[in-house]
């Protein structure tokens, strides 16, 4: 089961490491957005949209991993104080609390990007991009949240540190 976790871990990190770059894809975009319509008054239809369909899954992708390093906004006013077994608990029950807030989150968008892919749904831009890439997303960080929860929850009650 630990080895299992530490793959889950593993795997978040990766598609973290991979992912956190797509900012400066977004950013070009948006730098080449900018440029395009006030330098040569031509504004681009496509770059702004681009720019939107790639933020979802570099914002999402990253949560995974996150919960793993203890990288989201947390208000930690009794756990930053806690020792012992209420810590042990604290950090169960935000697990817990991460994993439910996953398969909520899983049941609910699997369906629209299952949709969204079955009917070739496109933005209905102008540039009209296929859009189920971008819906697809939503539950598949939903799943590696909920692994994420699961392998911390394993790792938390084995008395043992992943690596990082």
């Amino acid at each position: 089961m630990l080895y299992a976790a530490q793959l889950v871990t593993r795997v978040n990190k990766l598609l973290f490491d991979s992912v956190k770059w797509v900012i400066f894809l977004i950013a070009g975009l948006m730098l080449f957005e900018v440029i395009s319509r006030y330098t040569f008054t031509a504004p681009t239809s496509w770059a702004p949209e681009l720019a939107t369909l790639l933020f979802g899954p570099f914002f999402l992708f990253g949560g995974p991993y996150l919960l793993h390093i203890g990288g989201h906004v947390a208000v930690d006013i009794v756990s930053a104080k806690a020792e012992g077994r209420t810590k042990l608990l604290l950090t169960a029950l935000s697990m817990l609390l991460a994993l439910v807030f996953g398969a909520i989150l899983l049941r609910f968008s699997l369906p629209l990007a299952v949709s969204a892919f079955e009917y070739g749904e496109t933005s209905y831009s102008g540039w009209n991009p296929v859009i189920w890439p971008a819906k697809a997303a939503l539950p598949f960080a939903a799943l590696l949240l909920i692994l994420q929860a699961l392998a911390e929850l394993i790792v938390l009650f084995s008395g043992k540190e992943t690596a990082q």
